[in-house]
């Protein structure tokens, strides 16, 4: 069996469906999924869905493109939510310079402010992080007693050698559908690189629908081709990728369990 680490299940592309794909989950291979929140609204609302379904985790968070209307009442919802049993990371958290939705400076300080907030929970953090290295990895140097609990980048897209770079915090490297797509040249060097037991796998959906269904919507039963790709690319059998990943999420997830 095998763990979507990170999907959106709150998304409203799943809004006359979602009880389906979820009661579906097992019977494709996939044993838990990790819904994502990435501001106070969709971080209610997963928390919501994983309390109905079983199967079904969560983690809460204000994402760095929300960050500029992030509160003081948005760390108290937060850490108020963290008392469920559901909720096993503080995340989607992070840094965005591709977009740059909220000023630069605030997103460091929502950030921090949110690392603050898993360490004292004692809870691991999902990191997005897109053209802010050099950032991120001053902001980690800087707060790396706030790292105790375990941090993953979440579809991680950056170089092999950064990979390197932010090994020295313990992290985890989660991988998505975007492995799969034709200019994902890196990744036969970046993947290799990345200890066997830091990888994980997610599909990020309904983002990032994996080849041969990109153009429609993504599902967590995907995170399989995910892995197939990914064996491919480590020359190793998938069915023990899946056994090896899933050890690793309950590792960094101690929720889980």
């Amino acid at each position: 069996m095998l763990i979507d680490t990170h999907c959106h299940l709150d998304d409203e592309r799943f809004g006359e469906d979602r009880k389906e794909v979820i009661s579906s989950l097992g019977k494709n291979g996939i044993s838990r999924a990790i819904t994502i929140g990435c501001d106070r609204e969709t971080s209610l609302k997963c928390v919501s869905i994983a309390d109905e379904y079983e199967n079904i985790f969560c983690a809460v968070g204000t994402h760095p493109h929300y960050a500029d209307g992030f509160t003081d009442d948005d760390l108290d919802l937060y850490a108020s939510l963290s008392k469920d049993e559901k909720v096993v990371a503080i995340g989607e958290i992070g840094l965005d310079y591709f977009y740059d939705f909220s000023p630069r400076e605030k997103q460091k300080e929502v950030f921090v402010r949110q690392l603050h907030l898993a360490s004292s929970l004692s809870l691991p953090v999902i990191i997005h992080l897109r053209d802010a290295y050099e950032d991120m990895t001053s902001l980690l140097d800087d707060n790396r007693s706030l790292l105790k609990n375990g941090i993953v980048f979440h579809c991680y897209s950056g170089s092999k050698e950064t990979a390197s770079i932010y090994s020295k915090y313990d992290a985890y490297f989660s991988f998505g559908g975007a492995i799969t797509f034709k200019n994902a040249k890196a990744i036969y060097e970046v993947l290799p690189s990345i200890p066997s037991d830091r990888i994980l796998f997610e599909t990020d959906s309904p983002y990032l629908t994996p080849v041969p269904y990109r153009g429609q919507r993504n599902e967590p039963k995907y995170t399989n081709l995910v892995v197939d790709k990914a064996a491919e690319i480590l020359h190793t059998d998938a069915e023990k990728l899946k056994e090896i990943s899933t050890k690793n999420a309950f590792e960094l997830f101690k929720k889980l369990k």
